[in-house]
């Protein structure tokens, strides 16, 4: 009788993990039906609003299509041969971007940071700064661009005070100038940006812990050393994903600058991809040229994500 309740005990004991298993598994299973059921009107929304606008992009890119109310015609890849191989305009305009995306992106990531930096050391006063740096975020882009009219103007802030310093030699019809006038337009947009780059930098810094600024200092090292040496390896991934978001913004978004202050001129001096992009989807109405266009745009978009991403990875966690 002994043998047989041990039997019995020992084959109920070892049902109890086989149930439990199976019980586990029963609740994943509903976990995840639950899960997908709550994020299925999201994966619906995404899929309306973000992949099929850009499936349509590259199905667009394909017509002849000469405005809204015209006829399509399929003409499968001759924008895109038209873009490449016949249109002076479109090369012009990649010069002008690649120009823009190199001398606009490090010298607005480079002071936004030190500015961020400078912020997150919480000096006297810092409030009153960080009021000042956001303020270019809160004019609008026509006010901002009223502003940098009157500053590149002929007798305007900028020539004033070259003449003022004695470099009357330097002054210069800026947005007039085809030599100059791209350099002009990057220098506002650079402007416009470093606020709201300053502030996000100045977010993330703050987030680090003050033992390692002060054990930097007890070893000699000084302000211009941790920012470079301590804090910017720290935020190296922020600093990649603020990276892209300027770069897409000069690839596409900086086209609103252009159009407010030059329109592309003079000539095509300050053409960029974004501005073309709007005028053959907006001025001329070739919208399916307007669409190769941005589907090349695109193409160097994730480019240009994928380098940032592999070069900012941070390969350690704290």
């Amino acid at each position: 009788m002994r043998v047989e309740s041990e039997t019995a005990l020992h084959s109920d004991t070892s049902k109890a993990p086989a149930k439990s298993r199976r019980f586990g598994r029963s609740l994943k299973s509903r976990d995840r039906i639950a899960f997908v059921i709550l994020i299925l009107p999201a994966v619906i929304w995404f899929l309306a609003l973000m992949i099929w606008p850009i499936i349509n992009m590259f199905y667009v890119s394909l017509l002849k299509w000469n405005g809204l109310l015209r006829d399509q015609t399929f003409i499968g890849l001759q924008n895109y041969v038209q873009l490449l191989t016949n249109d002076p305009n479109f090369w012009q305009a990649m010069r002008n971007t690649g120009v823009h995306l190199l001398v606009g992106l490090p010298s607005a990531m480079i002071i936004a940071f030190m500015l961020g930096f400078f912020l997150s050391l919480r000096l006297p006063g810092h409030r009153v700064f960080r009021v000042i740096f956001f303020s270019p975020v809160m004019i609008s882009a026509a006010g901002a661009a009223m502003m940098f009219v009157g500053v590149y103007m002929p007798n305007g802030i900028l020539n004033t005070l070259l003449s003022a310093v004695g470099l009357e030699n330097l002054r210069r019809l800026w947005l007039g100038d085809p030599s100059v006038a791209l350099g002009a337009v990057i220098g506002a947009d650079v402007w416009a940006s470093i606020g709201f780059q300053s502030m996000m930098f100045y977010a993330a810094l703050s987030g680090i812990s003050r033992e390692y600024y002060e054990a930097a200092r007890i070893d000699g090292a000084g302000n211009w050393t941790i920012m470079w040496r301590i804090a910017f390896p720290l935020i190296i991934d922020i600093f990649g994903v603020l990276l892209m978001l300027r770069t897409l913004w000069i690839l596409l978004g900086s086209a609103q600058v252009v159009l407010l202050l030059t329109q592309g001129g003079p000539g095509n001096a300050t053409l960029t991809l974004g501005y073309y992009l709007y005028q053959e989807a907006f001025l001329t109405q070739r919208l399916g040229y307007s669409q190769a266009i941005a589907v090349i745009a695109f193409i160097i978009g994730i480019i240009c994500i994928w380098l940032i991403r592999r070069l900012t990875r941070r390969s350690y966690q704290l």
